[in-house]
């Protein structure tokens, strides 16, 4: 007793399995992730350190000389792609090995951190490289906070308040707020005046050094008590620099307000300024954690912000400049009614092609193959995007292959009178083998894409396995499912069968006097096929090669 056999005569198997396939599809749809994109790892990182004073030279010689030569003992390294020197800052860029994959550079930096720190002591004082690895993070959501009247304090204030929130919204990796201002203390001092006094710049930087330090000045112990003592001094505020006595020359003691105009600003020379509708803004960067329904989390952010208004002040606005959950919603969609129209498309031509009962049964299978598809999907974390939606469309004329064979065999042996249950188990015993074997090799012919180590292989993986999880499971579902569907559904003209050959009038007969004169003309045929070939090799040079069209 085979599959097909053993599915008809004991459908209980048969309808869970179907069951199975068809919520589990409903399901993973609900609750897989949603991407516009599929995530791909940049494999590289960059080793930043600040040398202030040194010429590039010196740089050079003293410090990216001796990093090189710490990362370039990582086998996991495939090349220093760029290394600069300039006055003050290292720069170099490192690229990894096109064979390790994401859940392997988290290591890979661990032990990058771990080489720079073992050779430390061979760089100058002071100087400590920076590993920059989180570059490439992608921010899925973008926010404008600005108001007329606020400064950059004001609006950096709320922003911190509202990062607080943010980050607690399930789904969310990171909150980073943009285009903050840095305050500065500035004194401006005449140093015709200074010199009168016999006080030098470099006293007043000494005093101000030694005033503004936090320090652990010890505890003290009071019976069972620790009463923690802490040295005041430090400045918390403009007056409070303006306070500070300096003594001159003359020992005579000045405030440093008598002698300075002490005033707070921001940076003269921003590193960012950020405008939204014209007004000075500071921008809300939110990015997500990988695997998660942007969609979902895109819902869960639109709630939050609702409920973080009370937060915002009047008249200052918190508005969206970018949002990818949207984008991910009507592109899904978008690709959603391409796989549909497709599935309508394959139905209609099966129910030109084969009949109302037959096409009928092929579609139904073809759609608890594409629902199973997503079910499995779901289990093994492949998000729903452009790829992978792509790749169901790909995999759609393959989908009704197996079905076809089956449902073509069952439906002659039934018109001709045989029991469902012998037609199941002469059709699906003559045919799951080489059936299989179609399959695989449909599957190997995506392989390449799956297999492949690289950026591109990486960006297209979900391809293979998407029309990998399908192909099987058309397989599985066109010697399971179809059988017991055509046992139901199929049923012979009264007074058993006709004896008549369905393949001997209309196409099928047209069909067999052609395979006939190719099987008679089997030298022409040959020479005809590999002619055809050579001048699709030959053609093939001229074919322009591109990663994505234009």
């Amino acid at each position: 007793m085979n599959i097909g056999e053993y599915s008809v005569r004991r459908p209980v198997v048969a309808w869970l399995l179907i069951i199975i396939m068809v919520g589990g599809g409903i399901y993973g749809f609900d609750r897989m992730g949603k991407l516009e994109d599929p995530n791909f790892t940049i494999k590289q990182a960059k080793i930043i350190t600040y040398y202030p004073g040194a010429t590039a030279q010196e740089v050079q010689d003293e410090v990216t000389y001796h990093l090189e030569d710490a990362v370039q003992l990582m086998g996991q390294l495939k090349r220093i792609k760029m290394s600069i020197s300039r006055p003050g800052m290292s720069d170099i860029t490192l690229e990894f090995k096109d064979e390790y994959s994401a859940e392997d550079f988290p290591d890979i930096y661990d032990e990058l951190r771990r080489k720079i720190a073992d050779m430390k002591h061979k760089l100058p004082p002071g100087v400590s490289p920076i590993v920059v690895d989180d570059f490439a993070d992608v921010f899925g959501v973008y926010l404008a906070l600005h108001g007329q009247g606020y400064t950059y304090r004001d609006l950096k204030d709320v922003a911190d308040d509202l990062k607080k929130q943010l980050v607690l919204v399930p789904g969310v990796r990171k909150v980073v707020i943009g285009g903050v201002q840095p305050e500065v203390v500035y004194l401006e001092m005449s140093r015709q005046k200074l010199g009168e006094l016999g006080i030098p710049m470099e006293r007043i930087a000494s005093v101000l050094k030694s005033q503004n330090v936090v320090a652990d000045a010890g505890k003290v112990r009071v019976g069972d008590d620790y009463i923690r003592i802490q040295p005041t001094g430090e400045f918390t505020s403009v007056k409070a620099i303006g306070d500070v006595l300096l003594a001159s020359d003359g020992k005579k003691l000045v405030y440093l307000k008598d002698i300075a105009r002490i005033h707070r600003l921001y940076q003269e020379v921003p590193d960012k300024l950020i405008y939204f509708n014209g007004r000075p803004a500071l921008t809300i960067g939110i990015s997500m954690r990988s695997g998660e329904n942007v969609i979902a989390v895109g819902e869960a952010l639109r709630e939050r912000f609702q409920q973080l208004q009370a937060l915002v002040p009047v008249g200052m606005d918190l508005d969206i400049i970018y949002s990818q959950p949207d984008e991910v919603d009507n592109s899904v969609w978008g690709f959603i009614v391409s796989v549909g129209q497709a599935i309508a498309i394959v139905i209609i031509v099966l129910l030109l092609f084969m009949g109302l009962t037959s096409g009928l049964i092929i579609g139904a299978v073809l759609l608890i193959t594409v629902a199973g598809t997503l079910f499995i999907m779901q289990l093994y974390g492949i998000e729903l995007q452009r790829i992978s939606l792509g790749a169901l469309v790909i995999a759609l004329g393959m989908l009704v292959d197996n079905a076809i064979v089956v449902a073509e065999g069952m439906l002659i042996r039934l018109k001709g009178g045989m029991k469902p249950a012998q037609a199941a188990r002469e059709v699906v015993g003559k045919n799951a083998m080489a059936l299989l074997g179609g399959t695989v090799i449909g599957i190997l012919a995506f392989s390449a894409i799956g297999l492949s180590p690289d950026n591109t292989g990486e960006f297209a993986r979900s391809l293979f396995y998407v029309i990998l999880i399908s192909l099987l499971l058309s397989w599985v579902t066109a010697v399971s499912t179809t059988p017991l569907l055509c046992a139901l559904f199929i049923r012979p003209k009264k007074g058993g069968g006709t004896g008549e050959d369905p393949y001997g009038k209309g196409f099928f007969l047209v069909y067999r006097n052609f395979v006939k004169q190719v099987i008679r003309l089997r030298w022409l045929t040959v020479i005809v096929v590999v002619g055809l070939f050579v001048v699709a090799v030959y053609g093939y040079g001229f074919v322009k090669q591109a990663f994505f069209p234009n």
